[in-house]
């Protein structure tokens, strides 16, 4: 086996929604760990649809990221630290003006050990109360995953003069930085 594919075979994947993939990719691209981060869409019933089609909310599908890990370097138990910090897990189907089931809370687990992390942090976060609602995240078994466009893939960096990167995107990345990339 050579090196490039021993690296591969040590990488995890998650995938993950909490409301609109431009803000979690550009999030996720800046964890160490992280080795790649695609937007795209997962959960629903519709093959290969496209952003207007999942923009409908007819779809059953969410706006999800994949994410692909070090497991050495990054925990999934991190991952979802920084999830359930950048996005808010307790509006059903909704992340800020973003309405539909698009933008649900999802965690879409790869194993049963993700199935039981998720589970676990979630009931952590109610035990502590944490949020003053309950946490609405859906935890769901993956099944498949479709790319988004080429358009949406680093949108927050192609595009940081554009409003909604600048007003939505840009104060989640600001506090993304402020709470995970300080150093003690």
């Amino acid at each position: 086996m050579s090196t490039n594919q021993m690296e591969k075979s040590k990488l995890e994947t998650a995938t993950l929604g909490g409301g609109c993939f431009w803000c979690t990719e550009a999030v996720y691209k800046k964890l160490n760990g992280v080795k790649e981060v695609v937007p795209g869409y997962s959960g629903g019933h519709t093959k290969d649809p496209s952003y207007q089609e999942v923009c409908t909310g007819n779809t059953g599908h969410a706006e999800v990221i994949r994410i692909t890990f070090h497991p050495d370097e990054i925990s999934f138990e991190k991952i979802l630290e920084v999830f359930f910090a950048m996005h808010d897990p307790t509006t059903l189907n909704r992340q800020g003006n973003d309405i539909g089931t698009q933008y649900r809370s999802v965690i879409f687990f790869h194993s049963e050990e993700q199935k039981r992390i998720a589970g676990q942090i979630i009931r952590s976060l109610e035990t502590e109360k944490i949020y003053s609602d309950p946490v609405v995240t859906e935890v769901a078994p993956f099944e498949v995953f479709y790319s988004a466009e080429d358009y949406h893939h680093n949108y927050f960096e192609r595009n940081k003069n554009q409003s909604y990167c600048r007003f939505v995107i840009a104060p989640k990345v600001e506090k993304f930085r402020k709470i995970f990339l300080t150093t003690p």
